[in-house]
């Protein structure tokens, strides 16, 4: 009896070892950099932090983040907030961090539509296009009362090229 749960065991590493090596193997851990190397928020900001996850494919894919919040608008017109995005540099680090800036005020157009609903909408100012980094957080700060979007962009592998324009003078 005492073989048999020896045998049982063996068997068990034998299985757990060949999953855990082939699970290594089909995923590479990625130990990003500690976002407490950034500084902390100034008063009546947050720390916002974007992680994506690591890929041979990091360099065909790119980023593009909106900082704003969600308002009740009217149904039809757009709107943008008014604010910019500074680039910081991590003094000593060599990595960069952004600082959103705004008074709140918010742009749209000037549509009448008095007879469509009131909507709840996700307002913004212009995005942020960035390289995307599986190794590097994005770190953001933004005033208390707003928050951070993000889509990830990926482009394939064909290359298109361009036709030249006819010359209209001959």
């Amino acid at each position: 009896m005492c073989k048999r749960k020896i045998f049982q065991l063996f068997a068990t590493l034998v299985f757990a070892l060949t999953f855990a090596v082939s699970n290594a193997t089909a995923q590479e851990t990625i130990s990003k950099v500690d976002t407490d190397i950034f500084p902390e928020a100034e008063k009546g900001y947050k720390k916002m932090v974007i992680e994506v996850p690591y890929s041979d494919r990091d360099a065909s894919k790119r980023i593009e983040f909106s900082i704003g919040k969600y308002m009740e608008v009217d149904g039809c017109n757009h709107y943008g907030l008014q604010g910019e995005t500074e680039v910081k540099d991590l003094q000593g680090w060599g990595y960069q961090y952004y600082i959103f800036k705004t008074n709140g005020d918010v742009i749209s157009t000037q549509m009448g539509c008095p007879d469509l609903p009131k909507r709840n909408l996700f307002v913004s100012a212009a995005p942020t296009n960035l390289r995307y980094n599986g190794k590097m957080p994005i770190v953001i700060y933004v005033p208390e009362e707003y928050s951070v979007q993000f889509k990830i962009f990926t482009t394939t592998d064909e290359i298109y090229q361009a036709a030249e324009a006819p010359s209209k003078s001959k």
